[in-house]
């Protein structure tokens, strides 16, 4: 049995891995899907300091109050950040990092640091407090406006990372239009110490592609 912490993307909450998280539960694993501060049913918590930090944190507190050791970290598009942030504070609780169509950050980067210039013009359209970013037309409509200071705040990494730790990435083929995370799933399918899959599916690979999503996931278990 295997402990998932499933993180969500830009704008969306837990709920987006509502199916997966059931899959991965009937196969007798132990699994959470979090939404993070300031997103979704903890909006009402959104204020212009919640930043990366903050979100990462918010995955530290549930590794120690639920006592977990074994992780393994899914995290979608923003999530990469998120992911990698946590497994460098606390690497004595995580076990594996799973990267669903991600940003795989270095130290320093930030968001808008490894974005293209569209993307950056999407993280422009901000609410009227300047406190978020708008979730793009075509999302779920339960998706709502994201912290925009963790967009901006630079990951700083303390070296943390096991070099053992299990890497996976699952990279999204079907992107309608250049994929912003080619060039990512291209430098890491050449390194030994990633596991790459491309599926052939669009940027939300658990609505995409739930049935190959859910083998990889198995096997990263």
């Amino acid at each position: 049995m295997a402990t998932f912490i499933l993180i969500p993307g830009m704008c969306h909450g837990g709920w987006c891995f509502d199916e997966l998280a059931e899959q991965l539960r009937d196969h007798g694993h132990r699994t959470f899907p979090l939404t993070l501060t300031g997103l979704s049913e903890r909006a009402h918590l959104l204020h212009g300091t919640v930043n990366l930090d903050t979100h990462i944190q918010d995955v530290t507190e549930v590794l120690a109050a639920e006592d977990i050791h074994d992780a393994v970290l899914v995290g979608h598009s923003y999530g990469g950040m998120v992911i990698t942030g946590v497994a460098d504070r606390v690497p004595g609780r995580v076990s594996g990092l799973v990267y669903l169509d991600a940003m795989v950050p270095q130290d320093g980067d930030s968001c808008w640091s490894v974005v293209t210039d569209q993307e950056r013009q999407w993280y422009a359209d901000v609410v009227e407090t300047g406190a978020a970013v708008r979730p793009l037309p075509f999302f779920d409509p339960r998706a709502t406006p994201h912290p925009l200071a963790s967009l901006f705040q630079p990951l700083r990494l303390t070296g943390g990372l096991a070099p053992s730790l299990r890497r996976v990435y699952v990279y999204a083929a079907g992107w309608t239009g250049e994929s912003p995370f080619t060039p990512v799933y291209q430098r890491l399918r050449e390194d030994p110490a990633w596991t790459t899959h491309a599926l052939d599916s669009g940027h939300n690979l658990m609505r995409d592609a739930p049935l190959d999503l859910l083998k990889i996931l198995l096997d990263a278990a």
